[in-house]
């Protein structure tokens, strides 16, 4: 556990943000040994079938995700004003929902994949693979939730560490697993899927066991897993316009996924491509706009609203300075880069051309995510969700959706920064009215 009121701001904030860096790193490494080992082994088709089922996962799990984040403000909220009690309800509250809704999606996506597909127009000829894996994905939400949750709550208690070395073990027994089965026991797409499955699963086992044995606030036990219908209502009032959010994010990928489908295989996989390489360019802004949000609920649940400015200044550096270089060797291996999936020359042209459009603009994005780090620390959710949805609905699903139609598929990847600018305007605007700051849940009582 980590107090963030005390101390300089940027050190505090890159401290706490470098673990969860290096934590993203790693996912995104064992995803895209997946779909390296899935692209060349298993060929382009596979590899398109696996990227038609994201948005699809995405979707249906956004709103758990975004309800789980404000449950992780709450928690960063009580531990700013130093009342563990409320943290722990909070903690076990959270997880006993989770529990429950995370079941209920498992059978709602299945039982729905098919149709789903059908509606995206994938081609028929991708539709058995597609589906296989994403039955078998959609199969595991329920581990995936519960070693996410245990992450998001450690996060929210200032420890940023723990969630790392929970998260190398999952990478180690992906990679393994997904030699095994694709490369030796042949069981093609559906290896990747067990491979995700099982290697989530090793991972909340082992933060299970870890957590029980050390942890002086989390507990897994039954004695422990209370829920308080005030605190489950505070974490949806937060939460729940996050994860609105969150689902029609992803409800508009999946229109873009339909736009994509309509231009076949090599467009397909040469997206699924740009899309794993482009979130490496992510990264920095993902993991220091997550340590800011933690830094503002504490901060602000403390009462140190001037601390907050400071950080959202040095973030926006910090996480600039790390994108551009990044986006800098994106951009100067692009081909290389997109050759290392498959090595379907369309492929690579296409996934090169996506690439060069969508990072040459990737510090927009950088600014627009920190300024949304502040509003979701302050529990500031409801307005971020309408920019959102604006940026994407009525700019980036219609543009791309209006370009593709006049430019072919670069007209699609044109239209990811118009929504950025568009999402960064909104951000700026809402935050420069100050009204977020009348959102926090827990602010220390005055002296009397």
């Amino acid at each position: 556990m980590r107090d963030l009121t005390i101390g300089k701001e940027s050190t505090l904030i890159f401290r706490f943000a470098l673990p969860m860096l290096l934590g993203n790193v790693f996912q995104q490494f064992y995803q895209v040994v997946d779909t390296i080992i899935v692209g060349n082994v298993l060929g382009k088709n596979a590899l398109a079938s696996v990227g038609a089922s994201f948005p699809i996962i995405f979707a249906l799990i956004a709103l758990i995700i975004g309800i789980g984040s404000g449950f992780g403000i709450v928690i960063s909220q009580y531990f700013g004003a130093k009342d563990i009690e409320k943290v722990k309800r909070t903690i076990s509250t959270m997880f006993i929902a989770l529990g429950i809704v995370s079941v209920a999606m498992s059978i709602i996506g299945i039982s729905l994949s098919t149709p789903i597909f059908k509606l995206l127009q994938l081609p028929e000829h991708l539709m058995p693979e597609a589906t296989a894996y994403l039955d078998i994905y959609l199969g595991g939400i329920l581990v995936m939730f519960g070693y996410n949750g245990t992450s998001a709550v450690l996060r929210g208690l200032g420890d940023s560490k723990t969630p790392l070395v929970f998260l190398i073990v999952s990478t180690v027994i992906n990679v393994a697993l997904d030699l095994l089965f694709i490369m030796v026991f042949d069981w093609g797409i559906s290896g990747a899927a067990w491979a995700t499955v099982i290697s989530q699963a090793g991972a909340f086992l082992t933060a299970v066991i870890y957590l029980n044995r050390t942890h002086a606030i989390i507990s897994f036990s039954k004695k422990a897993m209370i829920f308080d219908w005030e605190i489950f209502k505070q974490g949806v009032r937060i939460g729940l316009p996050t994860g609105l959010q969150q689902t029609f994010v992803a409800f508009g990928m999946m229109a873009l996924m339909g736009i994509v489908n309509t231009f076949g295989t090599d467009v397909i996989a040469a997206y699924s491509i740009g899309g794993r390489i482009d979130s490496f360019a992510a990264l920095p802004a993902m993991a220091f706009s997550a340590a800011l949000a933690t830094f503002a609920g504490q901060n602000l649940g403390a009462g140190k609203d001037d601390r907050v400015k400071k950080g959202l200044i040095a973030t926006i550096g910090m996480a600039s300075v790390f994108s551009v270089v990044l986006i800098a060797l994106i951009l100067c291996f692009k081909h290389q880069l997109v050759g290392i999936f498959n090595d379907d020359p369309e492929v690579i042209r296409i996934g090169a051309e996506y690439l060069t459009i969508v990072n040459g603009f990737y510090i927009i994005f950088v600014l627009m995510f920190v300024m949304y780090g502040v509003l979701r620390g302050a529990g500031a959710t409801l307005i971020p969700m309408f920019i959102s949805v604006f940026s994407l609905w009525l700019v980036r699903v219609p543009f791309a959706y209006f370009l593709s139609e006049r430019f072919g598929e670069t007209g699609i990847w044109w239209a990811v920064p118009l929504a950025w600018s568009t999402g960064l305007i909104g951000a700026s605007i809402y935050y420069l009215s100050g009204k977020w700051k009348g959102k926090v849940v827990s602010r220390p009582k005055p002296d009397l």
